[in-house]
């Protein structure tokens, strides 16, 4: 077993009915339904301690499930000497201030130039192991056009108790971001599951059907005409949540072609939205620790326009 990953997951009221890929595919989002299912034909799944080798299967929806991973295929990630803008650095953290426009891990496209990249020229061997050695420290991530706060683990120990408070939202994150359209309330929520969308595998969208929560917080700070500046605060943490929920209330960011207007009369090039301000209890001290960063340069000057064209 020292090659592979034992991963213990139970299927809930959601699975029931389902067929195992499917359900598989509902609590491991994660991982692609094509390997799910390579899992499956390989022996990986076991239901309630038995092997079972057939995706066809019908969840009940109680079964405990174990699947064993093999480990990621080793990669060869490059350190680079990218600056970094630390926030904060001890033996178990890092926080960083991530740039628009920078990705956070290497992937197909982007094999390098990235967060992880710099992290591993700074932090050398000091990272933890958990999410593979594509994702070195990586406990979540922001999307490339997303500025702002992200933590980086430094042990195992570290990132277990990160990834602990993720799963219990426990976790401060508040972002700012530009949208279109007035709002009548000054403040609400988006409380709507999130999954992939079935019509564009590189959108996300709002869906009933394999999906997981998603509850997005959102307050109006200006009202800016045609756009207005909303702080969103997460209480879940999925893939795209600020953008899917507020373009699902009809209020897309600026600059975000994926889910909102194509063009826009700025000309920005990706979403308007920062992670301004991240908090987390410290793995070791047990400490609350809360940073906060402003929006960058071309964030702000683009309030500033809009504010000054009222448009």
């Amino acid at each position: 077993m020292d090659d592979e990953r034992i991963i213990n997951i139970s299927f809930d009221e959601r699975c029931r009915g389902l067929r195992l890929d499917k359900a598989l595919s509902l609590v491991m989002p994660d991982i692609s339904r094509s390997a799910l299912q390579k899992h499956i034909e390989e022996g990986r799944v076991f239901l309630d301690g038995k092997l079972c080798d057939s995706k066809k299967y019908t969840v009940s929806g109680n079964e405990e499930v174990t699947v064993e991973l093999p480990e990621p295929e080793i990669l060869e990630v490059k350190a680079e000497n990218i600056p970094l803008d630390i926030v904060y650095e001890d033996d178990d953290v890092l926080v960083v201030n991530k740039p628009k426009g920078m990705v956070v891990h290497p992937a197909a496209g982007n094999p390098d130039g990235t967060l992880v990249n710099a992290v591993m020229y700074h932090c050398g061997d000091s990272l933890s192991s958990i999410n593979g050695v594509i994702r070195p420290g990586i406990v979540h991530r922001i999307d490339k056009d997303t500025s702002g706060l992200l933590m980086i683990a430094k042990n195992d120990a570290a990132h277990n108790s990160l990834a602990a408070q993720l799963a219990e939202h426990s976790i401060t994150r508040r972002y700012k971001a530009v949208v279109y359209n007035n709002f009548k309330e000054d403040e609400g929520t988006v409380d709507e599951p999130i999954g992939r969308d079935p019509k564009n595998r590189q959108r996300q969208c709002v869906i009933h059907t394999n999906s997981r929560e998603a509850v997005t917080h959102y307050k109006v700070l200006e009202r800016l005409g045609r756009f207005t500046l909303i702080q969103a605060i997460l209480e879940t943490g999925r893939t795209h949540q600020i953008r899917v929920h507020m373009a699902y209330i009809k209020h897309p960011l600026l600059g975000d072609e994926l889910y909102g207007p194509a063009k826009n009369p700025y000309g920005v090039k990706g979403q308007m939205l920062h992670a301004g301000v991240l908090g987390f209890v410290h793995p070791s001290t047990g400490e609350y620790m809360e940073f906060e960063r402003p929006e960058p340069e071309e964030f702000l000057k683009i309030v500033e326009r809009i504010r000054r064209e009222g448009r």
